[in-house]
């Protein structure tokens, strides 16, 4: 079974980090590509951020490029989000998908709010 678990959430202020850690069991994950997706409040998906899983090839919406960096460990078989300089409309909940690109997530999400 699939499972994604994300962490690493909370209540940040404006021009904070956070780093989220997504651990993945129940497949290979050194094989896949993975992504971040997130959803504001009162909004759709909104996809973030992806990492190939062989060469480590990297994309980012426009919105958080130069900002947020994602990282993989494949020995650990988790996924990472660094995200620095947060701003208020980074708070969503944060999901870790299995592919590139936009795919539904399967998991909880872990919640990230940037407010003063």
């Amino acid at each position: 079974e699939v499972q994604l678990v994300e962490s690493g959430g909370g209540l940040v202020q404006p021009g904070g980090s956070l780093r989220l850690s997504c651990a993945a069991s129940g497949f290979t994950f050194s094989s896949y590509a993975m992504s971040w997706v997130r959803q504001a409040p009162g909004k759709g998906l909104e996809w973030v951020s992806s990492i190939n899983s062989r060469d480590g090839r990297t994309d980012y919406v426009d919105s958080v490029k130069g900002r947020f960096t994602i990282s993989r460990d494949n020995a650990k078989n988790t996924l990472y989000l660094q995200m620095n300089s947060l701003k208020p409309e980074d708070t969503a909940v944060y999901y870790c998908t299995m592919g590139w690109g936009m795919t539904r997530p399967e998991g909880q999400g872990t919640q990230v709010t940037v407010s003063s």
